[in-house]
């Protein structure tokens, strides 16, 4: 794929969604990674479920370290992987108030560095959280990017990367939600909705559906 054609590609979505973000309900950066740590392998909107009841009571570094990992299990265990979880965010909120003074860290490795928190997740912060031009390579952005031949890559890093060097400029910080949204509700996995998609004559992928 060419330059000009990743620039009309990212112009289409950026015409039809000028602000694209995240699905997740946060209201800090705190919450974010909150939510963002207990949505591996999980749906935004269970996720978003079990934070509508775990924010009003507990949002800050301070106050769900307070519950406990026995406490905060009460309030996520509907997602997938809660014990793992509960155990990892308590750990974070214990490092945050202990190294960070309670705030969240606009910097790479000191967020990898927290339990539960991996590249993915860092990225996810970086760019939503804190506006920088970062990626997150998920399952839906990597099957758009290897399928649309937007950026193609054997690993979730090598999309990343390629998709890095690749995007125009002007589209960087928002590329991730771009494509995220359009892996989950058009480019979809099993059967990728061909007919209701806007760069349906850009794309590569060579079995489009009719």
């Amino acid at each position: 794929m060419n330059r000009n054609k990743r620039t009309e590609i990212f112009s289409r979505w950026q015409y039809i969604d000028p602000k694209p973000t995240t699905e997740l309900n946060y209201n800090s950066p705190f919450e974010l990674l909150i939510a963002v740590i207990l949505s591996a392998q999980a749906t935004d909107i269970g996720v978003n479920k079990a934070t509508r009841r775990l924010f009003p009571v507990a949002n800050t570094p301070e106050s769900i370290f307070a519950l406990g990992v026995d406490g905060l299990k009460a309030y996520i265990r509907t997602i997938g992987l809660f014990n793992t979880k509960a155990a990892n965010i308590i750990k974070t909120c214990n490092i945050l108030i202990q190294r960070d003074n309670s705030r969240v860290p606009n910097d790479r490795e000191l967020l990898e560095s927290l339990p539960g928190v991996g590249r993915k997740t860092a990225n996810v912060v970086l760019n939503t959280a804190f506006g920088q031009p970062t990626i997150a390579v998920d399952t839906h952005i990597f099957r758009v990017s290897n399928r649309t031949a937007i950026a193609k890559g054997k690993t979730p890093l090598e999309v990343e990367k390629r998709l890095l060097r690749l995007v125009p400029d002007e589209f960087k910080l928002d590329a991730h939600h771009w494509l995220i949204l359009h892996g989950r509700y058009i480019c979809k996995a099993r059967k990728p909705n061909c007919p209701e998609c806007i760069i349906r004559d850009l794309c590569e992928y060579k079995t489009k559906i009719e």
